[in-house]
């Protein structure tokens, strides 16, 4: 952990795997736990979790409405444009 002024330290930033992500999501999706319960059981971020589900979904749907602005597919910009912070999971 890195310290960060005078709060709690920073936690390392953590890399998953796209199997990793579609595995929580399922795990969201099934419905016998809740986002927060899985978030808690694996120690991940309650936001970052709730984007995976975004993100899942819009690919399942593309035309669900989760796109970059600016460009014609949320995978294609993959966060890259200036102004979109989005980026594909799988």
């Amino acid at each position: 952990m890195v310290p960060v002024g005078k709060g709690k330290p920073r936690r390392a930033r953590r890399e998953f795997t796209p199997e990793f992500k579609a595995e929580i999501v399922e795990l969201c999706r099934r419905g016998d736990r809740t986002i927060s319960q899985v978030v808690t059981d694996f120690d991940l971020v309650d936001s970052a979790v709730r984007r995976w589900i975004a993100q899942a979904e819009a690919e399942a749907n593309p035309r669900s409405g989760m796109r970059c602005r600016r460009r014609r597919s949320w995978r294609r910009c993959g966060g890259r444009t200036p102004g979109c912070s989005g980026m594909s999971i799988f």
